[in-house]
């Protein structure tokens, strides 16, 4: 697994996100059985530069709390895959599954609106990303109780309480 993590602002400090983040990461890819090697990308910004990215990327013209950006449909990752010969597939490295960017600025004023921590902010974020880039969404009622309870799963075997 390689968890990329690029801090590009500097108004939060960012001490001990790194090891939250990536805990996130693996125990979002355990919940969904994911045992192969990947790699995700998460920026660090603050709310100007994920309010551009939220302009450019979806003609949003305002900050927003986290962007993902899967790189590929997740369910077609493993299907060209034969689970006994896949040295080849191994020998290429992990597989990139997306880009996680998440406005520090914006998960503090959330962790202080919503009364918990920002560790637990940050940590919410990442998890809900991850699950975007596996193909979920909350675009109906049942899709957004499944994604919701995935990411509390994921909160959950990560002791992190609100």
């Amino acid at each position: 697994m390689n968890i990329l993590i690029d801090n590009r602002q500097d108004k939060v400090d960012i001490d001990g996100l790194d090891k939250i983040v990536e805990d996130v990461i693996k125990t979002a890819l355990e919940v969904e059985g994911i045992v192969d090697d990947v790699e995700v990308s998460v920026s660090f910004v603050d709310n100007e530069e994920i309010h551009k990215l939220n302009k450019y990327y979806r003609n949003v013209d305002r900050e927003t709390d986290v962007l993902s950006f899967p790189l590929v449909e997740f369910e077609e990752i493993y299907s060209d895959i034969d689970e006994e010969n896949n040295d080849e597939y191994d020998a290429i490295g992990p597989e990139p599954i997306g880009d996680i960017v998440i406005s520090l600025e914006k998960a503090k004023q959330q962790a202080e609106e919503y009364g918990h921590s920002f560790i637990r902010e940050v940590a919410y974020l990442t998890a809900h990303s991850m699950f975007h880039l596996m193909g979920y969404d909350h675009e109906t009622d049942e899709d957004r109780k499944t994604m919701r309870e995935k990411e509390d799963e994921v909160m959950r075997r990560l002791k992190i309480e609100r």
